[in-house]
Order: C-alpha cells, then sequence, then structure tokens
C-alpha cells in the first residue's frame, strides 16, 4: 500500500486549496477554517484561566510580603517565584485570547468569581503554603479538564495549557515538599 501524498487526494490539501482558503476571511488572523473550538467557549474558559492566574499571582504575592517565622526566607522566595511564573501564565492566556479574536477580561469587577482558585490568605506561614497548595490542586484539575475539552479541536491553545498544567504542578509538588519541610512547626 502506498503512502499518501501530499495535495494528490492524501491527507494534506493540495497547495491550491491551502492558498485559497488562506486568502478567505483574512481580518480573522490565526483562526482559519480549519479551528474546530467553539471559540465563545474557549475565550470563556480562557478568561477563566486567566483570572485564575490573576488570583494565584494576587495572593502568593501577598504571601510572599506576608512571610514571617524561622523558615519565611526560603519559603517566601518560592512564594516569589510562584508568582513570577503565574503572571507568566496570565500573560500568555491573555495573547493566546487576543489570537482567537477575543479581548482578555482583567476588570476587578467579578475577578474572584471568574476564577476557579480562591483568594484565602492564610494566617500562619504553614496555612499560606496550604491555601498555595489547595489553589495548584484547582488548577491542575480545571485546567486538565481544559486540555481534554480541547482535545483536536485547537491544538494549540490545548498546548499552552498543557505547558501551564506542567508548571502547576511542579507548583503543588513545591508547596507538598514545603509542607512536609514544616513538620509539627
Amino acid at each position: 500500500m502506498a503512502a499518501a501524498q501530499p495535495g494528490r487526494g492524501g491527507f494534506l490539501s493540495d497547495i491550491e486549496t491551502l492558498r485559497k482558503r488562506a486568502r478567505e476571511h483574512i481580518a480573522q488572523g490565526a483562526v482559519t477554517p480549519g479551528y474546530h473550538a467553539d471559540r465563545g467557549v474557549v475565550l470563556k474558559l480562557l478568561n477563566e484561566a486567566l483570572a485564575t492566574e490573576i488570583i494565584c499571582t494576587l495572593r502568593y504575592k501577598r504571601h510572599y510580603y506576608m512571610a514571617q517565622g524561622i523558615h519565611a526566607e526560603s519559603v517566601a522566595a518560592e512564594f516569589l517565584q510562584h508568582a513570577t511564573e503565574e503572571q507568566h501564565h496570565a500573560d500568555q492566556i491573555a495573547e493566546r485570547i487576543t489570537q482567537l479574536g477575543g479581548a482578555p477580561d482583567f476588570s476587578p469587577q467579578g475577578l474572584a468569581t471568574r476564577s476557579h482558585a480562591e483568594y484565602i490568605e492564610g494566617d500562619s506561614l504553614k496555612d499560606m503554603i496550604k491555601e498555595d497548595l489547595v489553589a495548584e490542586r484547582i488548577a491542575i484539575d480545571s485546567y486538565r479538564e481544559m486540555i481534554e475539552y480541547l482535545g483536536m479541536k485547537d491544538v494549540t491553545t490545548r498546548r499552552l495549557m498543557e505547558e501551564i498544567l506542567a508548571k502547576e504542578e511542579e507548583h503543588a509538588d513545591d508547596l507538598a515538599t514545603l509542607l512536609e519541610g514544616m513538620g509539627k512547626h
């Protein structure tokens, strides 16, 4: 059995078809006829992820500044690193929203209700770590569900969310290790 030949009834469109499609609806930018996801749903999910990342950034920043006690210096450094990474995720998500022709929702109005994670401050260093770990676990589950929804319908967004998910899993592991290191303190 011969392999499929690109442009000859195989798995790829012929060059002329690709060129013709590229010229159609050029105002849609990156969203071509090959985009199969429901853009409205994807934009809603991405704006929820954006809110989640913003809330996590704010919580980590607060924890960075409020960390006190014998373990504060090393834990605060971890909080700051996570805050920086969460902000980077927010920027990546906002960029993807605009690529899809949407508008990233940075409005403080309703930010906490759009976010999957909560903004809980925590009274002690140990409580702060626990709240950050809970938020990471929420992000992990919600991003995994988003990835499953996206499947092959929006590969670019799926890959972005897979990269972010991997970082959130790393954060959760870091926090679990910090919590374990706190012991009975």
